[in-house]
């Protein structure tokens, strides 16, 4: 994993100086090597020109020959690519096979013969994660891609006369190319959903790269202002699978052996991040079948929280036999943590800093290559909006014959009983917002109601947004496999919540720290497999229960039967404490922005001082992170 960054058009004098101010920008994300390429856009080579940057994190091919940007010396085809292909050696053999010579292992010499080889049509083969531009010298144009589930970040500024990319916001500005003009509808979907939806950032003219498409530039795109239209080249499946039960679990079992045994491709050691959940044990039980040295690695928060899943993990690990290492979190330090987080923080987000700590911590290890659980509870229904968001739109569409004005009084009647008014509010958006499975899941993803971000100046009507604060477009839609429940709430979990805060956090904090962090519950042959069952398939008396059927034969009884677990650390606790100064700084910033109302803000703000049972400390940290973001 490393990070990209380049800039097409533009004048030349600029274009170097820019691209490495970008390169310097991402030295965490690639600390062991860098590389800087011009390519001729145009038919003559005085005309546009691109130009790659590059920093690397040396995993596969220590060796120079995984230098970027790599050129392809047969075509002079040349790519700078982020991320992990895992299938790259079956690519391989069939590239060979077609009279392909290679000189590394790595996968990028892989991806970049694919596409030299297959053009566009390589994508569709691959498994991984990845964000790349690929310049295909034949043509003199260059391919843009990203992944299928958006695992790895792509961020993109298309100005008049040049087009600046990165794997970072702060990449992206550090060029001194793109202006720092705010964009009030990203900020808006920031307060509503605690992190920003794509393809917005804050920035007026940054925008991230939808994830699963492609695009084409050119001299002649370039100079009409204007590009080839994107291409989706991935959406989930629109059948549904039937199958028997018992064959669903051998298919899962089968497939998640599969993904593992890929993610756990590197030529540095890799870790597990060990839980006392069902997704880490069940990712540490088919490693160790692959690894026998395979180390499980546990941080404790009992210091800064009271209880952990230390104990519940070393007792995991000793029944899996594989070595366990328990890092213990210190107390002291949080405030100074606290303070790298924000400052470092890429893109506003509330969720990142649990990730933040635990990435330094096996930073500080050696660690290189972890693999994470993420995406299960998204993949076989760990959330509770799984069940809450079918049952709320029955009865909110049972009660579509009530007149509008009835329901607000019902809910105004709930605050006259001294309902709290967080609660108050969530159901005012819910009673007024759309009853559909799909809608009512975002509205359950909501950090901030509508009445609040009303009350602070920023309107969805004002900001050409839709009413839950979303874009209008309906790329941000997925197909609901036949209106089947499960599979819309898995759906909407996984293109908003999960990509939009999960991954973009994970990645971003990770790579703070030169971490590189693989999600094989994202290998998208089990991706397509477990979306395309039913959701009857998948519902059990406890959540995830057919990731529990598919991991019985290498679990006890005793881990499979154990609920949900999982705890956050007492930010709430912090904000009111030790991190008070630093928060109230925080709040004055955002105060002082012009677009926004400060009385509003300080009320909200203030409404948590003084009762903490009146929110969850969520809502005031998105005015917290953001106001820290606008210093």
């Amino acid at each position: 994993m490393c990070g990209i960054c380049g800039i097409i058009g533009g004048d030349r004098r600029q274009v170097e100086p820019a691209t490495r101010a970008m390169m310097r920008a991402m030295i965490h994300r690639g600390p062991d090597d860098e590389g800087y390429e011009e390519l001729p856009l145009g038919s003559d080579d005085a005309g546009t020109v691109a130009a790659f940057g590059f920093r690397r994190l040396a995993i596969l091919d220590l060796s120079p020959a995984g230098h970027q940007p790599m050129f392809n010396e047969r075509t002079g085809d040349c790519i700078v690519f982020n991320g992990e292909i895992y299938n790259f050696r079956q690519l391989r053999a069939e590239l060979q096979a077609d009279g392909a010579r290679f000189h590394s292992s790595s996968d990028t010499e892989v991806l970049l013969q694919a596409l030299s080889v297959w053009g566009e049509q390589a994508i569709g083969k691959l498994q991984g994660m990845y964000a790349f531009a690929f310049y295909q010298a034949a043509t003199r144009r260059i391919l843009f891609a990203r992944d299928p589930l958006g695992i790895k970040p792509l961020y993109v500024a298309r100005l008049a006369d040049r087009l600046v990319f990165a794997s970072e916001v702060r990449a992206v500005l550090a060029s001194g190319l793109v202006s720092r003009d705010l964009d009030l509808g990203g900020i808006s979907e920031m307060l509503a959903y605690g992190a920003v939806q794509d393809p917005h950032t804050v920035y007026r003219h940054i925008r991230s790269f939808p994830a699963g498409h492609i695009q084409w530039v050119d001299e002649t795109t370039m100079a009409d202002g204007d590009v080839y239209p994107l291409g989706r080249v991935w959406n989930f499946p629109e059948r549904p699978i039937h199958d028997k039960q018992p064959r669903v679990v051998q298919n899962v079992r089968h497939l998640l052996r599969d993904a593992v045994l890929r993610h756990l491709v590197s030529d540095v050691p890799v870790g597990v991040f060990l839980s006392a959940g069902i997704d880490s044990t069940v990712i540490a039980s088919f490693a160790r079948e692959y690894t026998p040295r395979v180390t499980a690695f546990t941080v404790g928060f009992g210091s800064v929280h009271g209880e952990d899943e230390v104990a519940l993990a070393a007792e995991t690990a000793k029944a899996l036999g594989v070595k366990h290492v328990a890092l213990e979190l210190d107390a002291s330090n949080m405030p100074e943590k606290w303070h790298d987080w924000l400052e470092g923080m890429d893109s506003p987000s509330v969720d990142g800093f649990n990730t933040y700590v635990v990435s330094g911590q096996l930073a500080g290890e050696g660690v290189i290559v972890g693999l994470s659980g993420l995406g299960a509870d998204e993949l076989f229904g760990g959330y509770a909006t799984f069940t809450r968001a079918p049952r709320w739109s029955r009865l909110l569409n049972a009660l579509k014959f009530v007149p509008p004005g009835i329901r607000r009084a019902a809910v105004a009647a709930c605050g006259a009983v001294a309902a709290p008014p967080v609660l108050v509010e969530k159901l005012a958006d819910l009673v007024a917002g759309d009853t559909s499975v799909a809608g009512v899941a975002r509205a359950l993803r909501r950090s901030l109601s509508d009445s609040r971000i009303g009350a602070m100046g920023l309107t969805p009507a004002r900001l050409g947004l839709a009413p839950d604060y979303l874009e209008h477009e309906d790329s941000r839609i997925v197909p609901a496999l036949d209106g089947d429940a499960f599979n819309t709430v898995a759906r909407i979990e996984a293109s908003h919540y999960m990509r939009d805060t999960l991954l973009r956090d994970t990645d971003a904090v990770s790579m703070r720290h030169s971490l590189e962090v693989r999600v094989p519950f994202l290998d998208l042959p089990l991706v397509e497999y477990v979306s395309a069952l039913p959701g009857l398939l998948k519902r059990g008396p406890v959540s995830k229960a057919l990731l529990r059927q598919a991991g019985d034969s290498v679990l006890s009884t005793r881990i499979t039967s154990r609920p949900k677990t999982g705890f956050t650390l007492p930010i709430g606790d912090w904000m009111r404490g030790p991190m008070r100064e630093p928060s109230e700084a925080a709040i004055a910033t955002l105060a002082d922005q012009p677009f926004i109302d400060a009385a509003e803000v300080r009320r909200t703000w203030n409404a948590f001082l003084a009762d903490k049972r009146s929110m969850h400390w969520s809502r005031p940290l998105s005015l917290v992170v953001l106001g820290s973001y606008l210093r």
